[in-house]
């Protein structure tokens, strides 16, 4: 049985501290899911679940609390998954998995995150010592193969030979297409902000100025901390029937690569996804692909055997933020509204060495 998005909205995309600083996380994702349901004719009577990705919350169902204050039934449980940056598009191929299935007809699937209102963390001490603060989980079970993200991807931009001039002009080009197609209908206004508020003028010139991070990762070639949500709503193929716009989910795949090299583990899912298909990435008409680090969007673009041309159309993370969890439900939002025929995939990397791929058919 067949999965179909008829639906896509997610708020803009605000660097920490900014407009969202102040809203949990229900108040961000709700605006998006009331948002999706009106667009798809959808009553919140008839949601079977949602699929809510969260990567940084203090842990919890967020997806239960999402569903009670959007006013879904209250039999609605609600699921929560953490794949960290994968987890967006993992919600939306769960839900189609559920959907495929025949055990759901509606489901809503996206992330939310407020990297402004992550809780501080710490590690208590089995002797009775004091707690030590700690920033991130561990991704691997061997700390020499759990690099941190900024050292990873300098690590990749060695191996790969792509230097600091490329990732820089990668991000420029980044900043410019956002530019350039401004507001998009896909955006629900909340807390007075209906636009990404990131994007700016960036050259070549500033970018030579840019901090280094690591190497010649710098902050004008990684995207910045945010927060965002997005959802889309995914539907049986009885219920897609009459929808002007329904797009096909016709695959997924998510797969662990190399753990100490995050950045290249969409390759193989993208692979898996197009082969099982029948499609070579010539066949592809638009492609959104994650751009954490300019390094890994150019990486990912070259070993995949992508069209550059047809990547990013509108501009990727570098010029928006990078909401953790909610980044991958992004990249679907953003190929829903810019695929119009065809196909079209989305892809994203993970800390730990995963990689998730969606491929969806526009009638």
């Amino acid at each position: 049985m067949s999965a179909y998005v008829v639906a896509a909205r997610r708020t803009a995309v605000v660097p920490r501290g900014g407009a969202f600083g102040r809203l949990q996380l229900a108040d961000l994702a709700v605006p998006v899911v009331t948002a999706c349901l009106e667009d798809a004719g959808i009553g919140v009577g008839e949601v079977e679940e949602i699929i809510v990705s969260n990567a940084l919350g203090a842990g919890g169902n967020v997806a239960r609390l999402v569903a009670l204050a959007a006013g879904l039934p209250e039999v609605v449980a609600g699921l929560t998954i953490d794949r960290q940056c994968a987890g967006g598009l993992d919600a939306v191929l769960l839900a189609r998995a559920m959907v495929a299935s025949g055990v759901a007809d509606v489901v809503v699937a996206g992330g939310v995150e407020s990297y402004t209102r992550r809780p501080l963390r710490f590690r208590t001490d089995p002797q009775g010592g004091a707690a030590v603060a700690y920033d991130r989980p561990a991704f691997t079970p061997w700390p020499e193969r759990d690099p941190e993200m900024n050292d990873a991807a300098q690590a990749l931009a060695e191996r790969m030979g792509i230097g600091r001039e490329r990732q820089d002009i990668w991000a420029v080009a980044s900043h410019a297409k956002a530019l350039a197609r401004g507001s998009w209908g896909e955006i629900v206004g909340v807390a007075g902000q209906g636009q990404d508020a990131f994007a700016r003028g960036l050259t070549m010139e500033i970018a030579r100025r840019a901090k280094v991070l690591c190497g010649s990762v710098t902050v004008a070639n990684a995207a910045v901390a945010a927060d965002a949500a997005a959802f889309v709503v995914v539907v049986s193929e009885r219920r897609a029937r009459g929808f002007d716009r329904a797009l096909r989910i016709v695959g997924g795949a998510t797969l662990g690569g190399r753990p100490e090299e995050p950045g290249l583990a969409p390759v193989v899912a993208i692979d898996r996804v197009l082969r099982r298909a029948g499609l070579k990435p010539d066949g592809l008409q638009v492609i959104e692909i994650m751009e954490a680090y300019a390094v890994q969007a150019l990486a990912c673009v070259q070993e995949a055997g992508l069209d550059p041309a047809r990547v990013n159309l509108g501009g990727g993370a570098l010029a928006r933020g990078h909401p953790i969890g909610a980044s991958g439900a992004i990249l679907a939002v953003r190929l829903f509204w810019e695929l119009k025929q065809g196909f079209g995939l989305a892809a994203i990397a993970a800390a730990g060495g995963i990689g998730t791929a969606l491929l969806l058919e526009a009638g």
